[in-house]
């Protein structure tokens, strides 16, 4: 939700990442009948050769249950346990269907995309049985073969799918606390990341060690990578030119919401400038100080008028002009006018100018977040956008 990004992606001039799915795993394949669901395995136990046992669906009234409290003795004995995701830890569910008799566990996704590895608690008494996550593009199918007969195998296979770029469900969105401006600033791989680990964690005899990961630390050395790259190419340019290259030229309609796994989202807050895109970062020309514009919170019968500087720079070896118009993604903001003091610049190759970009709020605008995009464009191109986000409480 808002208000959850912390120190230190909440520092005014850090490159903060929003994190969002990469579209492929690896994992243990479970078959019902001719259909075959793809299962992600963690820290827990995974079958050492094919297990079959008929599926036990966990309810809660009609829907999925959570399994968070103790299932009726031996409801589960024998079968594979399907269970949902959600409010207690995965180390709770899978005991709990473990004491109920279950073989091993399914835990289905509450969240949009692939499924993700598990993780213990970390407490004492951890589960023993197979336990693995399934999707939750699955639910409706898994609840309705309840009974039947079905196969978890011990080899694993790679799986490729369609749920990318899905911001991940633990990202945390801004705005920041007592200044509200606009983080994070832009979003990058953190969800199923394939990352090399130590060898010890594979084993004696392993030569390579991989692991899937997820988390904003995983979103984050892929800025970190498009930056590195940035500087190979820019040695002279400073931080904020770098930054600037990578935040400034992310596809802005490309993170879908979690939920559903398919509505774009459009919340600066949520997404900043979009999903980074390092080819187009490669190429950026108009760099801005800074990457998003945020005009803070202003009472709703204020009235007022609130002036932002915007330093553009042209990172190029020619001479450029540069359209600079404010943009509408969505709902118009509501009692809040966007505007730009200029309608364009004019730069010698490296050169620099200052503009502004301004609010004008109106006396009673209604209390909520109002956004826009400062857009730059050199002729008919887009060459860089920024987030302009206003505050009325």
């Amino acid at each position: 939700g808002h208000y959850t990004v912390e120190s230190p992606g909440s520092a005014a001039r850090a490159l903060t990442a929003g994190a969002s799915s990469v579209n492929h795993f690896v994992g243990t394949p479970m078959t019902i009948g001719t259909a075959q669901y793809g299962l992600a395995s963690g820290d827990f136990a995974t079958v050492q050769t094919n297990l079959t046992a008929s599926l036990g669906v966990v309810y809660s009234g009609t829907s999925l249950g959570l399994a968070c409290t103790a299932l009726p003795a031996n409801s589960l004995t024998g079968k594979i346990a399907l269970v949902s995701r959600g409010t207690c830890s995965f180390s709770t569910k899978i005991r709990n269907a473990q004491t109920a008799g279950a073989a091993a566990a399914v835990v289905v996704n509450n969240s949009a995309g692939d499924p993700v590895a598990m993780a213990t608690d970390g407490t004492a008494n951890q589960p023993t049985i197979p336990a693995y996550m399934a999707s939750l593009a699955d639910r409706p199918a898994l609840m309705g073969l309840d009974g039947e007969s079905a196969t978890i195998g011990a080899a694993q296979s790679y799986f490729i799918t369609d749920n990318v770029d899905i911001l991940g469900s633990f990202s945390s969105q801004g705005p920041t606390d007592v200044d509200f401006r606009v983080k994070p600033d832009v979003v990058a791989p953190g969800v199923n990341v394939l990352s090399s680990i130590p060898n010890s964690y594979c084993g004696t005899d392993a030569t390579s060690c991989f692991a899937f990961f997820q988390g904003t630390s995983m979103a984050t050395p892929h800025l970190a990578g498009v930056a590195a790259v940035i500087k190979q190419q820019h040695p002279d340019w400073q931080a904020w030119e770098i930054r600037s290259a990578v935040v400034n030229t992310a596809d802005a309609d490309a993170v879908k919401s979690y939920v559903d796994g398919s509505t774009i989202l459009h919340d600066v807050n949520i997404v900043g400038a979009g999903r980074v895109n390092l080819a187009s970062a490669t190429e950026a020309s108009a760099l801005l100080d800074p990457v998003s514009i945020s005009f803070g919170a202003t009472p709703s019968g204020a009235g007022v008028t609130k002036s932002y500087a915007v330093r553009i720079t042209n990172g190029t070896d020619a001479d450029a002009t540069y359209a600079l118009e404010i943009a509408v993604d969505g709902t118009a903001p509501a009692g809040v006018a966007f505007t730009v003091d200029t309608s364009s610049v004019t730069l010698d190759a490296g050169g620099s100018a200052t503009f502004h970009v301004v609010a004008t709020f109106s006396k009673g605008a209604p209390a909520g977040n109002d956004q826009a995009w400062l857009t730059v464009k050199d002729g008919s191109t887009m060459v860089a956008h920024a987030a302009v986000y206003a505050l009325v409480k």
